[in-house]
């Protein structure tokens, strides 16, 4: 009797992304530049907190905070892409997508920072659904993952809210700013997505926010329509 084996998938290596804007409803992403940096160090004042499970910052200055832009932005893998909420016109964070495997059809959405006027904003949301539209819809990448420090609750809740599944913990995994860390995995894969994509679209409809700006439905009721 034959051993299982996995089903057949089309092993076309899948395009690199390229460091191009995107443009949506509430938020432009600009491919991550030195010229960034004033802005960024403007919206991170008064947010230390928000670094706390990221590999660097906060930043003792501008100028230091501009030497990690300027790291960041010269890098292939991982892209990153600063955040520009339409409402407000400033820089207020950036994102990546990183360890790209396109021979595996794998790619990572991650090293997320957000000021606090940009978390739980529309603009946030629709910043990581450009990425994950991008991956999945443009280029075709086939599983989708996220990954963040254990302790990290929000970071969790961000991924459950976007409609990923835990996969589980890499004990003792890295060592960041001297500490050690644990790290969780989710993934996003195949079929999964037209659904989770389907429920963000949804969400991100004007329709959707009462006069005040609260979302009337929220993103698992939405996808769970569409499962």
């Amino acid at each position: 009797m034959p051993l299982p084996i996995g089903p057949k998938v089309d092993p076309t290596p899948r395009p690199l992304p390229a460091r191009v804007p995107i443009r949506g409803q509430y938020a432009s992403l600009e491919p991550l530049h030195r010229r960034h940096a004033a802005e960024l160090w403007r919206s991170a004042q008064g947010a230390d907190e928000t670094w706390t499970y990221l590999g660097a910052g906060p930043f003792a200055s501008a100028e230091a905070m501009a030497r990690q832009v300027m790291d960041l932005a010269a890098t292939h893998d991982p892209m990153l892409w600063a955040v520009r909420p339409v409402t407000t016109g400033v820089v207020a964070g950036w994102l990546a997508l990183m360890d790209i495997q396109p021979k595996n059809a794998s790619i990572e959405i991650g090293n997320i920072w957000f000021s606090p006027g940009l978390q739980r904003t529309r603009a946030a949301t629709e910043a990581m659904f450009l990425l994950l539209k991008l991956a999945a819809d443009d280029l075709g990448y086939r599983r989708m993952v996220w990954k963040c420090n254990a302790l990290n609750a929000p970071s969790k809740r961000a991924a459950e809210r976007l409609g990923f599944t835990y996969e589980g913990r890499h004990r003792m995994h890295m060592i960041v700013k001297g500490r050690q860390r644990d790290t969780d995995w989710y993934s996003l894969v195949g079929e999964e997505w037209p659904p989770c994509r389907d429920a963000l679209l949804a969400w991100l409809d004007p329709s959707n926010f009462a006069a005040d700006g609260t979302a009337l439905r929220g993103l698992a009721d939405l996808r769970s329509q569409r499962a």
